[in-house]
C-alpha cells in the first residue's frame, strides 16, 4: 500500500475508463465505509450517497451530465452522487446524539444533552445566517476527498465531477423532497489508454502558497 504522500504525487483525475473492468463489491463497500467515516463539523454527517453501476443507473443520471463528461459516467465501473442536506429537523439532530450515545461516546448522561444541544444550536445558527446549504456542502467535499484518496490507495482510479447540471440531478433523484442537494459525482473504475496518466503532475511551488506565521 502506498503512503499518503506517494498517493498525492501519483493520483490524477482519470479521463478514460475501461468499460469491461468492474470494481469488486467488497472494494465498493470499503470505499463507502471510508465515506461514512469522514469527519464533519460537530459530527453533523450532513450527507447521503447514491451509488450506481448498472447501465440503467447510468442512463438515469446521464441527462444531468454534459457531453464532455458523458464518457466518464458511461465507461466507469461505478459512480457515486454525493449529496448534502439543505435543512435538518430536530429528530435528525436527536438521532445523531442517540447514535453517539449508543456508540459509547458519553461517560456522563449530562454530556449527551449538552453536546446534542450544542450541535443543534450550531446548525440552527447556519440556518439563521442563510448559509446552511453551503456549510453542509463543504462537509461533503471532505467525503469526496476521502473517496478519491481511498480509491487511489486501493489501486482504483477516480474522477471528481462538478461539470454537471445540479438542478437536473436533484430532479432525477427527487432530492428536494428529501431536503438534499447534489454536490458532485465521483466516477470510479480502472483507467484505459489514458494519456493523462503519463503527464507530469503540476502544482504551484510551495514557496508560492505556503507562508509562515511568525
Amino acid at each position: 500500500m502506498k503512503d499518503f504522500l506517494e498517493l498525492s504525487q501519483t493520483r490524477y483525475a482519470t479521463k478514460h475508463y475501461d468499460p469491461d473492468r468492474k470494481i469488486p463489491q467488497k472494494d465498493i463497500d470499503t470505499l463507502l465505509e471510508i465515506a461514512r467515516l469522514t469527519p464533519s463539523a460537530v459530527n453533523i454527517q450532513p450527507w447521503h450517497f447514491y451509488v450506481g453501476s448498472t447501465q440503467k443507473a447510468k442512463d438515469l443520471i446521464l441527462p444531468a451530465i454534459p457531453d464532455f463528461n458523458i464518457p466518464r459516467i458511461q465507461d466507469c465501473s461505478h459512480f457515486i452522487v454525493l449529496c448534502s442536506k439543505t435543512k435538518m429537523a430536530k429528530d435528525e439532530y436527536d438521532a445523531l446524539t442517540e447514535q453517539e450515545f449508543q456508540d459509547g461516546r458519553f461517560s456522563d448522561p449530562k454530556l449527551k444533552e449538552a453536546i446534542g444541544s450544542h450541535r443543534m444550536g450550531f446548525g440552527q445558527m447556519h440556518e439563521k445566517s442563510g448559509d446552511f446549504s453551503q456549510w453542509t456542502a463543504k462537509q461533503v467535499y471532505l467525503a469526496m476527498a476521502a473517496l478519491l484518496y481511498g480509491a487511489a490507495s486501493m489501486g482504483i482510479d477516480s474522477t471528481p465531477i462538478e461539470g454537471m447540471d445540479f438542478a437536473k440531478a436533484d430532479e432525477i433523484l427527487g432530492l428536494k423532497a428529501k431536503n438534499l442537494q447534489t454536490v458532485g459525482i465521483v466516477a470510479l473504475g480502472y483507467r484505459k489508454d489514458d494519456s493523462n496518466a503519463l503527464r507530469p503532475k503540476s502544482r504551484l511551488a510551495k514557496e508560492t502558497i505556503i507562508s509562515s506565521i511568525d
